[in-house]
């Protein structure tokens, strides 16, 4: 007797060039933002004199961050004007060119503060691209995707992110091995930026075969009806606004914390071997990426809330022990960065349908755009600054407390959110 499939369940299956096609340009940008904090040990010199070069570039990498905002709701609004896949396809072009700039500028030593200043317009540029790029590839992940699967769907934007990163460290093992620290601040540190600008061009394409949502499609009328949309996210969404500064707060803490920030603190402030940091660092960015999928997948069954409070009670508990661990020797850095990030992924996995499901898709690219890039620029964008800037008054072990009472803030604001998971966009 033969068995009928008639009326059977079909089987889901993922749009998978569709959702890199959505995810690379995050690639993209955060493989730049990352290589300028892990070269920065390299290049800080040839764009600014003195002692307190290091300093200097990281003061520029945190005033970047606070044009981001500014990108969010600017390309924000756009997006929920005119649609994401036109808004992504701008980020794309603006943080290739900042790259390919960034890659390609002369030193002071040749041109004087003309370079610095270079510098810092061609990272106002990426700060921008970014503030855009992260609120609408996440409102594209979270429109496409079946409300039972926006988990998984949602893991393709840390998917991108975590292999940029990776190859960002592993870029940054490879040129530690093959090149002497003259050879690496003499011109060793251009290529990694030059490549992003390689990368950018294989963006665009992919980003141009694109389809534009259903869910903006339907909506685009009522956004164009909104007065004062930022103004209007405070006043009808203020407990989604909180949620979304909240819980913000510690994720960018997170992100900056293990792929930027230790990477500097390890070698310069506790002495460890930088191809040691960029081993560990790479051996558990494997690790971040490998997680992100089946942490997705465990939200859409289980729901959003159980993994943010593991992670967020976790890091409260655990950040200052694992401090205590960046220090000469492979296996302490591998201890740091593995368990750091494999936490991370509970809440990696899931932010773009996190932060999708807090606003309605009229205010969805504004909503997300202001206000957690106002809240990266504010604790993320600083953090590499602040914890160099502790480490040199002596005080480097109070910048991992902060990121503890960051995490039982965090942790508190969770409980105050929501189960979404399965839920329909509105």
């Amino acid at each position: 007797m033969v068995e009928s499939n008639v009326g059977a369940p079909a089987v889901h299956r993922l749009p998978v060039r569709k959702l890199f096609a959505a995810s690379v340009g995050n690639a993209l940008e955060w493989f730049d933002w990352t290589i300028y904090a892990t070269f920065s040990i390299y290049f800080a010199t040839a764009f600014f004199p003195g002692e307190l070069a290091q300093i200097n570039t990281f003061a520029t990498y945190a005033l970047a961050f606070f044009f981001r905002p500014l990108g969010g709701m600017l390309i924000g609004r756009f997006a929920d004007l005119k649609g994401r896949r036109p808004a992504m396809i701008f980020t794309i072009v603006l943080m290739a060119g900042g790259s390919a700039l960034i890659g390609l500028l002369p030193t002071y030593e040749q041109i004087g503060w003309l370079a610095p200043l270079m510098l810092l317009l061609a990272r106002i540029a990426q700060g921008l691209s970014l503030g855009g790029e992260v609120s609408n590839a996440s409102a594209y992940l979270g429109e496409i995707a079946p409300p039972a699967r926006r988990g998984r769907y949602s893991s393709f934007f840390y998917i991108s992110t975590g292999s940029a990163v990776l190859l960002a460290s592993v870029l940054g093992f490879v040129l530690a091995r093959t090149m002497d620290d003259a050879q690496l601040q003499s011109w060793g540190w251009r290529l990694p930026f030059l490549l992003g600008g390689v990368l950018g061009v294989i963006g665009l394409w992919l980003r141009t075969s694109l389809e534009e949502t259903e869910q903006f499609k339907e909506n685009k009328t009522t956004a164009r009806r909104v007065r004062h949309p930022l103004i209007t996210t405070l006043r009808a969404h203020p407990k989604a606004v909180g949620q979304l500064v909240g819980f913000t707060m510690l994720s960018t803490l997170c992100y900056y914390t293990f792929f930027s920030a230790l990477t500097p603190f390890a070698v310069e402030s506790r002495g460890a071997d930088d191809v040691d940091v960029f081993l560990a660092l790479s051996i558990a960015t494997a690790i971040f990426v490998a997680l992100q999928y089946p942490m997705g997948a465990l939200s859409d069954r289980f729901g959003r809330k159980p993994q943010l409070m593991v992670w967020s009670a976790a890091m409260a508990v655990l950040i200052v022990p694992l401090s205590t661990l960046v220090r000469p020797g492979l296996l302490n850095l591998l201890v740091v960065f593995c368990v750091g990030l494999s936490l991370y992924t509970a809440m990696t996995s899931i932010a773009p349908a996190i932060m999708s499901e807090l606003f309605p898709t009229s205010l969805r690219a504004l909503g997300i755009g202001a206000w957690y890039n106002l809240t990266v620029a504010t604790f993320g964008g600083t953090a590499p600054l602040v914890i160099t800037a502790l480490a040199n008054a002596g005080a480097a072990g109070a910048f991992f407390w902060y990121v503890a009472a960051g995490s039982a803030v965090a942790f508190l604001v969770i409980l105050s959110l929501p189960e979404t998971n399965r839920s329909e966009l509105r």
